[in-house]
């Protein structure tokens, strides 16, 4: 089913923030079920707090990577479907790939995974619903180590110049009318006190979380985001789909 088009309006929603932990430890959030030991999936606790998100349709050269710490890109996949993993790995990874290279002038991309989101539910473990709790995605030593995992024979040398980690994101089938993402702007950031590291455990490893990554401390470093109830869409509009590629983004090859 078409979804039509809504005119640009400012959306009031509640944005749910970090606020405390439960057993008053540091934060984390297993990745897998069930944890051990009997520990709860994550002691994190949230607080809506009521704002209003900017669409920003007809402005988007407002905002830039290197300025907000995201920016729009008008863009035609040869992808339509999105339902095989393999496909995506060998189709769309190379237009993201291109993408990235064109609007940022990198030299060489390393895509080291993506998510397929939809509302409901989903056998698939690369499918999964969208997050509602304002974050960003490395801290700075998560952010370097995804160098030396991912490319540990050249890690050293492109550690020496300008890495980002960009996540490439696009609605799947329709525009986005439920749950749609909301972005803020770097520079509306404190990030020494707007931000908690929070330890994501996987079964044979940790990361820890609070930001997309840029390397060069004169451009926009983070870009905290959340998928946000929107009272004002349609609501016989199709759920949302979405994908996201994440990837390193190297100006060196």
């Amino acid at each position: 089913m078409a979804t039509a088009a809504v005119a640009p309006h400012p959306v009031p929603t509640r944005l749910n923030y970090f606020a405390s932990t439960s057993n008053g430890e540091p934060p984390y959030n297993f990745t897998y079920s069930p944890p051990p030991d009997g520990l709860p999936q994550s002691n994190i606790s949230v607080e809506g707090i009521d704002t209003i998100v900017h669409d920003i349709r007809g402005k988007e050269d407002t905002v830039s990577l290197d300025t907000t710490g995201f920016q729009f890109v008008g863009h035609v996949s040869q992808e339509k479907q999105f339902v095989d993993d393999e496909v995506i790995r060998a189709r769309y990874y190379k237009e993201v790939e291109e993408l990235l290279k064109e609007h940022t002038g990198a030299k060489r991309i390393v895509i080291f995974d993506h998510t397929i989101r939809q509302e409901g539910q989903s056998n698939n473990p690369q499918q999964r619903g969208p997050v509602t709790r304002v974050h960003v995605d490395q801290t700075y030593s998560a952010a370097f180590a995804r160098v030396r995992d991912h490319v540990p024979e050249d890690a050293n040398r492109l550690l020496k110049g300008r890495v980002r980690i960009i996540n490439v994101w696009r609605p799947i089938g329709n525009p986005v009318a439920h749950h749609p993402l909301a972005v803020a702007d770097w520079r509306s950031l404190d990030p020494e006190k707007d931000l908690v590291p929070t330890r994501h455990i996987y079964p044979d490893r940790e990361g820890a979380t609070f930001s997309c990554f840029d390397s060069d401390e004169s451009k926009a470093r983070l870009t905290p985001h959340t998928a946000f109830l929107n009272s004002t869409s349609p609501k016989d509009a199709p759920d949302r789909q979405s994908i996201e590629v994440r990837c390193l983004v190297f100006d060196e090859e």
